[in-house]
């Protein structure tokens, strides 16, 4: 993750804004190599998503399943 990323991600945790950590945790999932990682941050988006009901919450929700990470 580039520092710029994650420098946004330390500000909108410390704003509370669950919308941009949505955004933000889905462009972290895109930009990494490791898949421990990729799978890491699109969960986190999905909680994310969930906790401030964004629209991309079935989207995520979709590819933890297909992908055997959520039951």
């Amino acid at each position: 993750m580039s520092s710029a990323l994650d420098a946004r991600l330390i500000a909108a945790h410390e704003a509370g804004d669950k919308a941009a950590l949505v955004t933000l945790y889905q462009q972290a999932a895109e930009t990494t190599t490791d898949q421990r990682a990729h799978w890491f941050y699109l969960t986190h988006a999905y909680v994310f998503a969930l906790d401030c009901g964004a629209p991309q919450a079935a989207q995520l929700h979709a590819l933890l399943k297909a992908a055997g990470r959520e039951a």
